[in-house]
């Protein structure tokens, strides 16, 4: 059951990781409220989401 949450998980992680890349290439605006969320934020994003995913992958494998 935890091989399972871990591979899901995974690939939800890695679906956001695309869009947060290519986010920055397409140069989509995101505004929370008044907020605008720059580009160099996503970047931020995309490496973190990235790193869960790999962690995700390697804890279904083992």
């Amino acid at each position: 059951m935890q091989r399972n949450y871990a591979l899901i998980s995974s690939v939800v992680f890695g679906l956001v990781t695309v869009l947060q890349i290519t986010r920055v290439l397409e140069q989509w605006p995101v505004q929370i409220g008044p907020i605008q969320i720059p580009l160099w934020f996503s970047w931020i994003a995309a490496i973190f989401a990235a790193s869960l995913c790999i962690w995700g992958f390697r804890s279904a494998r083992g």
